[in-house]
């Protein structure tokens, strides 16, 4: 990267925050990093104050709590567009400074409308970072107009074989629905059968039985309706960490986590993307966004960083069998054979009760 403008495609846990500081320290500039959450502004902060020279004073942080702008700012996308009384004001505000270089922090949302409208703030260079630039729409290329070409790309099992990131075994766990359960989906609207077949009811015993199977280890559940998310928190006395959880929470679950306080959490999709948590071992996917392999390879990143101790990590995704959660589990699938990894589908009465 010879001070330009582009994009380097990286799993996570292999580094991006580390190539984010690097082009920093290249550009010597002002510089506007762009992140999807606080939570992950401050995770970035914590990164460059541990891994480089900057002080506590010159990194600003520009979200819904705080307004500073220091030499680095570390700004959320949602509130660089919010809209006041029908006028972006954050954004007219940072778009008349003309930065050195803005990090576009998970670039594969650049093509949404709320998200593009960010490019339009003048730069020197531009740095897009993300763990794979697959999205359903199909819009891959806008990333490229609005940034700059891939500077670097390589498959994950490469980078897994360099030891950036921790080997996965990736397992599609099928459940079979009980009578009732099959008559309400056969009968069910089009629309309704995905949230039927994603939350079933059957799900909840397999989950139960996979976190006591890696006990010891640190689980994270991982599902996108939060009424299941709820019972499963219940059932497994773990905290829930959704959209509506107050970032002081988060943060304060995020690092009980991390030091092995809490050894499972139950988390939304608020969790698929900008989230540090390298001792996570294990990722249990209950239900997801239709499919979708952007969503996979994010939640696959969760367990990706490398550990302290050397071991691997461990993928499921339970799946209901013979529905449409299945149909779109092969998309998933499909996903994490074009980067790798080999990919195993067992019954779900082949996951024992721990002795």
């Amino acid at each position: 990267w010879e001070g330009g403008s582009g994009v380097v495609v990286l799993p996570s846990g292999a580094g991006k925050t580390i190539v984010g500081a690097a082009a920093m320290a290249h550009a010597r500039t002002t510089t506007l990093i762009l992140v999807t959450n606080t939570v992950a502004g401050r995770q970035w902060r914590t990164e460059l104050l541990k891994r480089t020279s900057l002080t506590e004073d010159e990194i600003g942080e520009y979200s819904g709590e705080r307004k500073e702008i220091r030499p680095v700012t570390i700004a959320t996308y949602q509130v660089m567009t919010a809209r006041r009384k029908g006028e972006y004001l954050h954004l007219d505000l940072f778009g008349a400074r003309d930065w050195g270089l803005i990090v576009y922090d998970e670039v594969h949302l650049l093509p949404a409308p709320v998200f593009r409208m960010t490019a339009d703030i003048q730069s020197r260079r531009r740095l897009g970072l993300t763990a794979t630039l697959v999205r359903e729409d199909g819009r891959e290329g806008d990333v490229f107009s609005l940034i700059g070409p891939k500077r670097y790309d390589a498959p994950w099992r490469e980078i897994e074989a360099q030891g950036w990131i921790a080997p996965a075994e990736c397992t599609e766990v099928r459940v079979t629905l009980t009578e009732d359960e099959r008559m309400a989906y056969a009968v069910a609207e089009a629309e309704e059968r995905y949230r039927m077949c994603a939350t079933a009811y059957s799900k909840r015993a397999v989950v139960r039985r996979l976190v006591e199977r890696h006990a010891g280890d640190r689980v994270l559940v991982i599902g996108a309706y939060l009424d299941q998310l709820d019972q499963l928190g219940e059932l497994l006395n773990a905290p829930v960490i959704q959209g509506s959880t107050r970032n002081r929470e988060r943060e304060r679950l995020f690092e009980a986590f991390r030091s092995g306080e809490i050894m499972t959490l139950v988390v939304s999709k608020v969790a698929n993307v900008s989230i540090d948590l390298p001792e996570a071992g294990v990722a249990i996917q209950v239900s997801g966004t239709f499919g979708s392999r952007q969503e996979e390879a994010q939640r696959l990143g969760r367990v990706l960083r490398p550990k302290a101790d050397g071991r691997g990590a461990h993928f499921y995704t339970v799946v209901s069998r013979d529905t449409i959660d299945q149909e779109y589990a092969a998309h998933r699938q499909r996903f994490l054979a074009e980067q790798g990894y080999a990919y195993t589908i067992v019954d779900a009465d082949d996951i024992p009760d721990p002795a």
